[in-house]
């Protein structure tokens, strides 16, 4: 039995890293696909619901497929705000059909990130993101271990991505992953897109500020408590 899981493990490790080459390949030498990857990226950096919005819009009755992707997308490619996504469905698709969306989508991202993590290993996930970024998050598991999941769900507009990324390097069960995920996003989720659904123009901005400047903020007391711990442990 354990041969065959090993064995099944294997092939999904190799279809993966033939999916992750194939994309890489693709991204590097062919310009229309290069071209729309990078036009992604820099709608996410514009940090614009709107133009978020306008760009699903723009795909009409495909709108909820490219949704779901951009926001598995925003998974994979770690950091990328996810909230800017959670907004934009709410805007569209009205606010708790634009919740139930960003919960479904946002779960399969993490859920690909976990699995990339427990086949492929630290290695491939350091590459996807960064030494720095998974040491940190390593102190998360050592200070809050199997709750790490549920305290950081708790911030579904913070991309916690990389959380994903590490539950799949330890011992964790899916099942227990996910489970988390879901119960600590969910109302959350709800909740920024009930607001997210009301929100315009200059409030719009507004909010999403004060949600940047709160997830830095959060972040920066996370990683100093972190910071902290290990000075503890190493004067010990």
């Amino acid at each position: 039995m354990e041969k065959k899981l090993t064995h099944k493990k294997r092939n999904l490790g190799k279809i993966l890293i033939l999916i992750i080459v194939s994309l890489g390949l693709a991204y590097f030498f062919i310009p229309t696909f290069n071209s729309k990857v990078n036009g992604i990226f820099m709608l996410f950096r514009s940090m614009s619901i709107e133009s978020v919005a306008g760009y699903i819009r723009s795909f009409g009755i495909y709108a909820v497929l490219v949704s779901f992707l951009l926001m598995v997308f925003q998974s994979v490619a770690a950091p990328l705000p996810a909230f800017l996504i959670t907004f934009a469905n709410a805007a569209i698709f009205g606010w708790w059909k634009g919740a139930l969306l960003s919960w479904i989508s946002s779960m399969t991202g993490a859920a690909l990130c976990f699995y990339i993590g427990r086949i492929l290993g630290r290695d491939a996930v350091e590459k996807l993101t960064s030494k720095y970024a998974m040491a940190s998050v390593d102190g998360f598991f050592e200070k809050y271990g199997k709750h790490t999941i549920l305290v950081c769900r708790l911030l579904p507009f913070v991309s916690f991505d990389f959380i994903s990324y590490a539950a799949g390097l330890t011992s964790m069960g899916f099942l227990e992953f996910i489970v988390a995920t879901g119960i600590g996003q969910l109302p959350a989720t709800v909740v920024y897109s009930y607001i997210g659904g009301m929100l315009t123009g200059g409030a719009q901005m507004i909010v999403t500020a004060l949600l940047i400047l709160f997830a830095i903020t959060v972040l920066v007391f996370m990683f100093k408590q972190i910071y902290n711990e290990r000075q503890k442990k190493s004067k010990k």
